[in-house]
């Protein structure tokens, strides 16, 4: 039967940019062939083989992701065995959100350094 189905990359919180290509592999450390993969997204199946691809990801990808593995005993296939991965929690930050700050940061400076020439140059023609 199969056993210890695992996600990789782990670990078993993932946090990715919206746009990132995401790969997920499944694998089992014990059964014997032929092993089939089912991947589910918040309980949902969503994907079915080794290797889930998610492409160019958006916010709607974030949530739990378990693989479950299957294998069968015997010509009649009447036992089957299955092993369901631990969840991997993935979450999709959009761009620009932790951009936000340095940004801003950056435009409150380039405004106080502007401002402080103007004082110094509006000081200098008084003083003349």
């Amino acid at each position: 039967p199969v056993a210890n189905a695992t996600i990789t990359p782990g670990p078993l919180s993932h946090q990715v940019r919206a746009g990132d290509p995401v790969t997920l592999r499944c694998s089992v450390q014990v059964g014997s062939a032929p092993v089939t993969f089912t991947w589910l997204h918040n309980g949902q199946e969503v994907a079915r083989g080794p290797l889930l691809e998610l492409g160019d990801i958006g916010v709607g990808h974030s949530g739990t992701y378990q693989c479950v593995a299957t294998n069968q005993l015997g010509q009649d296939g009447h036992r089957v065995f299955r092993a369901p991965s631990p969840e991997l929690a993935l979450e999709v930050t959009p761009w620009g959100h932790g951009d936000t700050a340095v940004a801003a940061g950056v435009g409150g400076s380039l405004l106080a350094l502007v401002l402080l020439v103007g004082a110094i140059v509006g000081w200098q023609r008084c003083h003349r």
